[in-house]
């Protein structure tokens, strides 16, 4: 999968950069003062990505001296997959220099800025109450939550706290969006493996990767999603208020790709191939920079909205299913 080789290649770049930073000396912390950077779940690669690239030995100035300097490993308690990561990457984090903590509050207490990395998005909620807590700004990777009644909830305690977070898949900042006029466009398709995972709303765990970049080019405003599903194949189609039209495909056979078509008044524009880790890492030192999400909570809300009617119009045999009912039967479950 080009996603996958091309993650690898971000992650042989940064382990070059990184070579003898169990050595690194990070000098007098007060110097950190303001970056320094906790990782909530070391289960996920994202979390050995950034770390290697943000305490590499000559960083590059975008990632404006932050360093990673404290994690707590513990991530999914069920998740094969992400489980049993946990040990590797605690001991590769640990060579970068890094402080492995027992606690979330611990955590807090040592850190600026965190980087919430927990690959299972169920316990987000519960984790992420104690950075906020503390008044400390949060980058939450993907799925937000393992529901979008927590979704909406931490949103909630972001707003409740003063706080600012926001979400994002990497998939938001592949090429050809960059650029793009938005004004522009008519309509699009998206394409990304979507694999399940049974613990979560179907696209909660790998077709984000997809329906992420659909929204980022096609803005809020969707009202209604019809899904036809397959073994092999999602696809959904959603119909926004004025009238475009946008569609993602999930694959679960075949070569496995991301990209898409934006259509535009002034013709097609083809997105991908996939950018690796980096932009996203910039935004989100761009936001522990200002406090000023780069994604906003509206539409995060909306991504998870449509990925959730989908999920409704499977079970109804792909009828069309609003946003807003899905988003008032979670606002109900917070009640």
């Amino acid at each position: 999968m080009r996603y996958n080789q091309d993650r690898r290649t971000f992650m042989k770049s940064a382990a070059i950069t990184g070579l003898g930073l169990s050595a690194l000396n990070f000098g007098d912390l007060q110097s950190l003062a303001g970056k320094r950077v906790g990782i909530i779940g070391l289960d996920t690669s994202h979390s050995v990505a950034f770390a290697k690239v943000l305490n590499a030995a000559e960083p590059d100035t975008a990632y404006m001296g932050y360093r990673v300097v404290a994690a707590y490993p513990k991530g999914s308690p069920d998740i094969e997959s992400s489980t049993k990561r946990v040990p590797e990457y605690t001991e590769t984090v640990k060579k970068l220099g890094v402080e492995i903590v027992d606690s979330i509050p611990a955590l807090v207490d040592k850190v600026d800025v965190v980087l919430l990395e927990t690959n299972d998005g169920r316990p987000h909620l519960e984790q992420v109450l104690p950075v906020l807590k503390a008044g400390k700004r949060v980058f939450v990777d993907k799925p937000i939550a393992g529901s979008l009644a927590d979704a909406v909830a931490i949103f909630e305690a972001s707003e409740r706290y003063n706080v600012p977070l926001f979400s994002a898949s990497s998939l938001r900042y592949t090429k050809g969006i960059e650029g793009l006029d938005k004004s522009t466009v008519v309509g699009a398709d998206t394409f990304s493996p979507a694999s399940l995972e049974k613990t979560h709303p179907d696209l909660f765990w790998y077709g984000i990767h997809g329906v992420e970049p659909l929204f980022t080019v096609m803005g809020t405003g969707c009202q209604s999603v019809k899904r036809i599903y397959t073994e092999q194949t999602d696809i959904v189609v959603g119909l926004w208020a004025d009238g475009r039209v946008g569609t993602f495909r999930g694959t679960r056979s075949g070569k496995h790709e991301y990209g898409g078509t934006v259509f535009t008044q002034n013709g097609n524009v083809v997105l991908g191939p996939y950018a690796g880790y980096e932009p996203l890492l910039k935004e989100i030192i761009q936001f522990f920079e200002s406090g000023k999400p780069p994604v906003s909570p509206q539409e995060t809300l909306e991504i998870y909205a449509f990925m959730e009617a989908a999920d409704e119009s499977k079970r109804q045999g792909g009828a069309a299913v609003t946003l807003e009912s899905v988003m008032k039967k979670a606002q109900s479950k917070r009640n």
